[in-house]
């Protein structure tokens, strides 16, 4: 039972609580090795109301919307844990949460669905190593037996699904693994042996996955629609539950597929867009196109461009055959316009990098971010698609609006899934069948590890969707306040200046309406 705490309205309280938290929340380590047991995961959620009275204590009713912001922030993130303990238990339900090694970095602020502390990044290593880089990877490489190890013993839920999407992780991560040796043969041969011996442990526990995976019966891994609800509101907090979500995200699954094709009949007398036939070829639209994305940001006056931000992008090496070209292939070999106005996600990170706000420069825990990242890079390509940016290749138009019902109909997969009506068969089935000209390839990688990532974190395939209406929703409600004073650029440096919070949170500090969040019993 918690104790009761002295009430107090201190401000720095909440910055001091919000570091606490975050130290508390990551398990102890030995030798590299996180501890995920029953008795420690038990003890940690055991304190867990202790920290929830300090939170409770604090006196908000004084402060203005901005902390009051940071004060529901807190108490989402709290409400994170809490969901993964009592719902998510990742740590005993995903073998994908013991990720070993990650290559790529991530394009939204933290890495997507629950995984384990200590997992080697290998992006953020530069090769050959040395110095602190080196003792740092050689104490992440070692640790990987002993990560692998302590995982047989907390993995104890019968997922079948979870397993399946484990098995796939695992097989990625022994091909990484094994080319690493291979790398490091030549730069630091030191490694090529503690490198060798995680491969080995994560091949031993591929097999030791697919034996249980075989062994267990089928299993809808999906949370429930209650649990869906619950999460959303208090976790996410997005004001709209599963049913809802439903209607909008069908309602935007109908409109997509409409524009498409009255872009298609408006544009019937244009050349179609063709992908290109050699890498030369690629490779001056790759050149072509970044500087342009970048050069209409700027010129018209869409939000400020600082001097460090700036879309980087390497060199096309080979053609990627038809028969290959799943659903982001396909539209980026037709034309790269959309594609760039998602990368807006990579402008983001270079502005948080720079976000010394003391709860909000860090990105939040839980994914609690997905309604403001995705939603918002989804609504982008939209948003300038009607500023103009496709005027020149109105074709590009149409591949918006394909990529809008791709996004909606993996979405409607989200939902399906915890709400236990669809396996992940059926939902990568819908996918695919609400994707238009047949670009969405069923046995690809594309939509396995989409729909495998919102199996393991439950609506990040609809913040999507969700977020960008929420997005548009916020232009709507301030055009109204502002009238003929409302400007675009303005709009946007307001909206980014607030940082990668929850699109309810930005909507109640950017208007002052508070009536989603009544609706989220947070006011």
């Amino acid at each position: 039972m918690s104790r009761q705490m002295k009430p107090t309205a201190n401000y720095e309280d909440l910055i001091q609580l919000f570091k606490d938290f975050r130290a508390y929340q990551e398990p102890p380590a030995v030798n590299g090795v996180h501890d995920y047991s029953v008795d420690t995961m038990s003890e940690q959620a055991r304190r867990l109301p202790d920290l929830r009275a300090r939170l409770e204590s604090i006196e908000t009713s004084g402060w203005d919307i901005s902390r009051k912001v940071d004060h529901a922030l807190m108490r989402a993130e709290m409400n994170g844990l809490e969901f993964d303990h009592s719902v998510l238990r990742p740590w005993e339900r995903d073998p994908s949460f013991y990720s070993a090694i990650e290559t790529g970095e991530s394009d939204v602020p933290a890495r997507e669905a629950p995984r384990m502390h200590g997992t080697l990044d290998l992006f953020t290593y530069t090769f050959p190593l040395n110095g602190e880089q080196m003792e740092e990877f050689r104490v992440k490489i070692d640790a990987i037996p002993g990560i692998l190890a302590h995982a047989k013993e907390t993995l104890i839920a019968p997922t079948k699904e979870l397993h399946f999407l484990g098995i796939h992780q695992k097989k990625h991560e022994l091909r990484v693994l094994r080319n690493l040796a291979e790398r490091l043969a030549d730069t630091n041969p030191d490694l090529v042996d503690p490198v060798e011996k995680a491969g080995a442990a994560v091949e031993e526990f591929l097999g030791w996955l697919e034996r249980r995976h075989a062994a267990m019966p089928d299993s809808s891994d999906g949370i429930g629609v209650e649990e869906f609800d619950w999460s959303m509101k208090h976790v996410h907090l997005v004001p709209f539950c599963w049913e809802e979500q439903k209607e909008m995200i069908q309602r935007e699954l109908e409109r997509s597929w409409t524009a498409l094709k009255l872009e298609e009949h408006r544009n019937r007398n244009l050349p179609p867009l063709l992908p290109p036939e050699s890498v030369e070829e690629m490779q001056a639209r790759i050149d072509a196109t970044y500087p342009q994305f970048m050069d209409f940001l700027r010129a018209r006056d869409i939000f400020t461009v600082p001097d460090y931000m700036g879309l980087s992008h390497g060199k096309a090496r080979m053609l990627v055959p038809p028969e290959r070209r799943d659903i982001f292939t396909q539209v980026d070999y037709h034309n790269q316009l959309p594609l760039r106005c998602h990368m807006v996600h990579w402008l983001e990170k270079q502005r948080e990098e720079r976000n010394i706000h003391p709860l909000r420069g860090e990105p939040l825990l839980y994914n609690i971010w997905d309604s403001r990242a995705e939603g918002f890079a989804t609504a982008f390509e939209e948003t300038m698609l009607q500023a103009g940016m496709m005027d020149k290749t109105p074709r590009a138009r149409e591949l918006v609006y394909i990529l809008l019902a791709f996004r909606a109909a993996r979405a409607m997969g989200d939902l399906r899934m915890h709400s236990r009506e669809w396996r992940l068969r059926e939902a990568i089935d819908y996918s695919v069948a609400g994707t238009p000209r047949g670009w969405l390839k069923a046995d690809g990688h594309t939509i396995l590890g989409d729909l495998g990532l919102y199996l393991r974190q439950p609506g990040y395939g609809t913040s999507y969707v969700i977020g960008k209406i929420q997005f548009e929703r916020l232009i709507g409600d301030r055009a109204m306040q502002l009238g003929d004073e409302f400007n675009l650029k303005a709009f946007l440096d307001d909206y980014f200046a607030l940082g990668m919070i929850p699109a309810s949170l930005i909507r109640w500090e950017m208007t002052g309406l508070d009536d989603e969040m009544w609706k989220l019993a947070m006011d």
